[in-house]
């Protein structure tokens, strides 16, 4: 294990020595590095925005728009998921409109939202509800169709009720589906939160990333980058995380 961590630190190492190359000489393949800020100075901008109280409102924002519109995803996605593959005539009642609006990217609902929402904040939750839901619904309800049916036929036959076999049978076999489409929910909320608050937000870091664009702060913009790719990562490894620790019951084959 520590030869892998040993091996990703240097992968790391090497990325930012190139970067830092590329744009202290200015090179110019194809590519202008010429233009963008060197290692050096977005770390210094770095040392500085963490020192800055703004930093960790911005933070903050960000983290509670996803905290709340992930969890409401997880909730109505995998309950709406579960009902969806169990249910013939509620599949034919809600699947039509939910194919309708799944398509439709979660961030061109801006406008919507702000129609709908009286504030900016409700809205972009809306957002970052709507980007999450779809990969959790659909994820949920394949997890339930593919589950094998001598499972739910062997709890009938000790005479199990329907809520026995939804609980001991299909509840803990879509687990792993379940949590598949948790963690690709989690890393298309945080793209849709970020664009969501670059368009209407007044705080949050999607936000102060745009603000330091408009004011041509480039280390400024890189420093966002940077803390929003941090944040996804560490929100996507504890979903990851969960996961794991959900169906440590499983076969590892399973798990995976």
């Amino acid at each position: 294990m520590s030869g892998r961590w040993v091996l990703r630190a240097v992968s790391l190492a090497v990325g930012l020595a190139l970067w830092q190359v590329l744009t202290v000489t200015g090179a110019r393949v194809w590519l202008r590095f010429d233009q963008l800020p060197t290692v050096v100075e977005v770390a210094e901008r770095f040392v500085q925005q963490v020192q800055v109280s703004e930093y960790y409102q911005d933070l903050g924002s960000s983290l509670a728009r996803i905290g709340l519109g992930f969890l409401l995803a997880a909730v109505f996605g995998t309950a709406l998921g579960v009902v969806v593959a169990r249910s013939r005539v509620l599949e034919d009642l809600l699947q039509p409109l939910l194919e309708v609006v799944r398509p439709i990217p979660a961030i061109a609902l801006v406008p919507i939202a702000i129609l709908l929402f009286p504030t900016d904040e409700q809205g972009i939750v809306f957002i970052t509800f709507v980007a999450a839901f779809f990969p959790i619904l659909v994820s949920t309800r394949h997890a339930v169709r593919a589950l094998p049916t001598i499972w739910e036929d062997a709890i009938r036959t000790m005479g199990g009720s329907r809520w026995q076999v939804l609980v001991k049978v299909v509840l803990p076999g879509t687990l792993p589906g379940v949590f598949g489409g948790l963690s690709v929910g989690m890393g298309v909320s945080w793209i849709c939160v970020i664009s969501a608050e670059m368009i209407s937000g007044q705080f949050g870091v999607g936000y102060r990333t745009w603000q330091a664009y408009t004011v041509v702060d480039y280390p400024g913009v890189i420093v966002g980058m940077v803390t929003i790719g941090l944040l996804g990562w560490l929100t996507s490894s504890a979903v990851e995380l969960l996961g794991r620790r959900a169906t440590r019951w499983l076969p590892r084959e399973a798990r995976a």
